[in-house]
């Protein structure tokens, strides 16, 4: 079991780096090698992500990288939702913690300048998942983290978006001027605001 949950990371990791995209086979012979597992193992690791929505495993078939609906889209902002907005009215958001979501938004901004979308897009999930980190709690970053590793599924629908990701960098900028004012309130507004744009955008692309 450590084996095949230790393989599920790996991939999971691969999925939220974008080497693995929706619909993409994967080839038990190739990741088994690649991995350096057995079948069995992997088939495991395949169970165990299928359970979180981040693998199909069709009859006959195999193995795939699942290709988000719009439901999923749905479920996953309702989650988001709750998670964050919850996480910044709770959550141990201190001078560190803001250092560092401070640090996030400059590297953001950077990127827009440099209309460079993947570091965009990479430090927009940073922000959020900092954000969450905030709580305290490693079963709820874990959640997250497996959040954010479907959203990044998601996300390859806005691929020929490239001003999407670079507006939801500025909106991250003004949930952490909230939060350097000390107004918890004002940012839980900006981030539910700015969660339920993104949703209603992707979902204009994928409903």
């Amino acid at each position: 079991m450590q084996a095949s949950a230790h393989a599920a990371d790996r991939l999971r990791t691969m999925i939220a780096d974008g080497a693995l995209a929706p619909g993409a086979k994967l080839s038990e012979q190739a990741l088994s090698g690649e991995l350096g597992i057995s079948r069995n193992t992997l088939r495991e690791a395949f169970a165990m992500l299928a359970a979180e929505n981040l693998v199909a495993r069709l009859p006959n078939r195999g193995g795939f990288v699942t290709d988000p609906t719009a439901d999923d889209v749905r479920d996953l902002y309702a989650a988001r939702l709750v998670l964050e907005t919850g996480a910044v009215l709770w959550g141990e958001l201190d001078g560190p913690a803001v250092a560092r979501l401070r640090e996030i938004v400059a590297a953001a901004l950077t990127a827009v300048e440099a209309g460079d979308a993947p570091t965009m897009a990479d430090a927009n999930q940073r922000f959020h998942r900092e954000i969450v980190a905030a709580a305290g709690s490693r079963a709820l970053l874990a959640e997250m983290d497996r959040a954010l590793a479907r959203m990044r599924l998601v996300f390859h629908a806005m691929t020929d978006e490239p001003g999407f990701h670079a507006g939801y960098a500025h909106r991250n900028s003004e949930v952490l001027a909230a939060l350097e004012a000390g107004d918890r309130a004002r940012a839980v507004e900006l981030l539910r605001d700015s969660l339920s744009a993104a949703r209603d955008e992707i979902l204009a692309r994928v409903g």
